[in-house]
């Protein structure tokens, strides 16, 4: 069974754009988190190129979506909730990618 996922792609009040996820990203659903991602980067390559990963609402991520931020750590930056902070910064991510714990009152 497919863990849940949902993917929201919007612009925030300074115009840059956001890929919001919501759930858990493995490897049920690692297609669709990886495609969204190649879709928004791809949108912010005519602006200045970075787009905001919001993984606030995310409380797990396996290897597979770890591989697939590494894979486009030069184009993004992260807001991660703050049970994900070990992770990323295990795997060597917080070197590559510019990362934002998640304000306490985002905290679920």
């Amino acid at each position: 069974m497919p863990a849940s996922l949902t993917l929201d792609t919007a612009r925030n009040d300074d115009g840059k754009l956001v890929l919001s996820a919501a759930g858990e990203i493995d490897l049920s659903n690692i297609d669709a988190f990886d495609q969204a991602l190649a879709v928004a980067i791809a949108a912010v390559a005519d602006g200045d190129g970075t787009l905001t990963v919001d993984l606030t609402a995310v409380e797990y991520l396996d290897s597979a979506a770890v591989n697939a931020l590494f894979a486009r750590a030069d184009h993004i930056r992260l807001i991660a909730h703050p049970v994900l902070m070990p992770v990323l910064t295990i795997s060597g991510l917080a070197e590559l990618v510019p990362i934002e714990s998640a304000p306490p009152a985002a905290e679920h």
